[in-house]
């Protein structure tokens, strides 16, 4: 499986971006997929999850209310709505598909398939 992630960009506080991770080279229908960011001097962290039913979602506390994490199955595509931007939401925002939901928001799994994309940047301006 390989992730593209797309949409990233300068933008004001207050401002609105959509970032898509496209997957492709096999079908993620059946994984979790989620949204990761590493901010500047930061640790890699976990933003926001999603079952492959869609029946599960997660987000990390300080984006709740703000960011939506969704899919498109059919098109192998993954989004995340990002609302009300802070300048501590500037982050390099990558995507990650796992074949182990449960396991998020780890960064790594316990077992079977964990991918990433390079990344798309995001920067918020005061």
């Amino acid at each position: 499986v390989q992730l593209v992630e797309s949409g990233g960009g300068v933008v004001q506080a207050g401002g609105s971006l959509r970032l898509t991770c496209a997957a492709s080279g096999h079908t993620v229908s059946n994984w979790g997929m989620a949204w990761f960011r590493q901010r500047p001097g930061k640790e890699r962290e976990f933003v926001a999850a999603i079952s492959w039913t869609a029946r599960n979602i997660e987000y990390r506390a300080s984006v709740k209310g703000r960011f939506e994490i969704s899919r498109a199955v059919a098109a192998n595509t993954l989004y995340l709505q990002m609302n009300n931007l802070h300048p501590d939401d500037t982050a390099l925002y990558m995507c990650n598909a796992r074949t182990r939901y449960v396991d998020y928001p780890a960064t790594s799994t316990s077992d079977g398939l964990n991918t990433w994309g390079p990344g798309t940047l995001v920067t918020v301006s005061a």
